[in-house]
């Protein structure tokens, strides 16, 4: 797992197992996994609630890795709510929204994880896996 620094270009959305996860199906964590975009192997993702992931306004801020229009035109997140603007422009479903980057176990393709985590209403918390997408430089 790993943050983004620079710019990137998203190249291709990766097929993931399971995306949402309810309460008890995140407790100790979330077991998924997506199909490299590069070499179609298998690779296993686990997040840690409250633990795994870095802000996704890392992400956005000052376009520094990616553009509004590139989230949007992805689907990597959404447009947050007015009223839920404090957790940031873009969010998956209203929720904090977080992301890693990780490289396939078999080929090193880089791909990046996109998920939010939180309470949805009072006794409900939930995982939702926006997706995984192959990236690559800008520059190249």
């Amino acid at each position: 797992m790993f943050r983004i620094f620079h710019k990137i270009k998203i190249l291709k959305a990766a097929i993931v197992s399971e995306n949402t996860f309810r309460n008890e199906q995140t407790d100790p964590s979330v077991q998924s996994s997506f199909k490299c975009c590069h070499c179609s192997k298998y690779n296993k993702i686990n997040i840690v609630p409250y633990q795994t992931g870095f802000p996704f306004s890392e992400i956005y801020k000052n376009e520094k890795v990616l553009t509004a229009h590139e989230i949007l035109d992805n689907g990597l997140a959404t447009k947050t709510s007015d009223w839920a603007v404090y957790m940031g422009d873009f969010t998956i479903d209203n929720l904090p929204t977080l992301y890693f980057g990780v490289d396939c176990n078999f080929c090193n393709a880089k791909h990046i994880v996109v998920f939010s985590f939180g309470e949805k209403q009072p006794g409900l918390e939930i995982c939702e896996i926006s997706g995984v997408w192959e990236f690559g430089s800008a520059h190249s």
